[in-house]
């Protein structure tokens, strides 16, 4: 992975940073905490320009995540909710329920949904459903990743050699983040399944 983004870096300067950040929105496999640090150090040894991997690193960003937002529009509303009925566990009220807190809280959830791994690429999925002013996305999408992507390309070049270490820091926050995504899931379903077991109202015990 490393060579990869070094050998396109190497090729394409900036914009090789750049691209290799859209595909890591469109890919999570492809990290992020290792392809910011990596243009962070590569501005640091004169391999490009400091102000270009910032401006190419964010723009890739929200190419990424432009495109996401178009797969959650394509996919709209309708058959969102169609896909929501077949899978089992999940109730069509559920869906309503997020689609109503991300009608109130959609803006937060984009801007600080791009600082956090893993959501910072399916963000855009329910923005594109609920067709958020694009406008409104394009700008909460590009502050998020300007401070995400900033911190990391700075990180990096002032470590220099050693930017490998603020990988290892980012792992640890992103193991935390899906070890909660992974608890609320269980947390979900467990309570579901309880909910599907458990006795309906006016079914009463029998008499022995």
């Amino acid at each position: 992975m490393e060579k990869w983004i070094n050998s396109l870096m190497d090729t394409l300067g900036a914009p090789g940073a750049g691209i290799a950040v859209a595909l890591e929105n469109l890919f999570p496999p492809i990290p992020s905490e290792v392809i910011l640090p990596m243009a962070g150090f590569a501005s640091a040894s004169g391999r490009i320009g400091l102000l270009a991997a910032l401006l190419w690193t964010t723009a890739g960003s929200v190419v990424g995540a432009l495109a996401l937002y178009g797969v959650g529009a394509l996919l709209g509303r309708e058959r969102t909710l169609a896909v929501a009925a077949r899978l089992p566990l999940v109730k069509v009220s559920d869906i309503e329920r997020t689609e109503a807190w991300f009608v109130r809280h959609g803006a937060k959830a984009v801007f600080l949904g791009r600082m956090v791994p893993i959501f910072r690429s399916l963000v855009s999925v329910p923005a594109g459903v609920e067709r958020m002013p694009l406008p409104l996305f394009l700008v909460l999408t590009t502050l998020g990743s300007a401070i995400w992507n900033t911190a990391f390309v700075l990180a990096g070049h002032a470590l220099g050699d050693n930017w490998e270490q603020v990988t290892g820091f980012v792992s640890v926050y992103s193991k935390a983040v899906l070890v909660a995504a992974v608890a609320a899931v269980l947390c979900f379903v467990g309570i579901r399944l309880t909910g599907m077991v458990r006795p309906g109202p006016g079914v009463r015990r029998q008499r022995r």
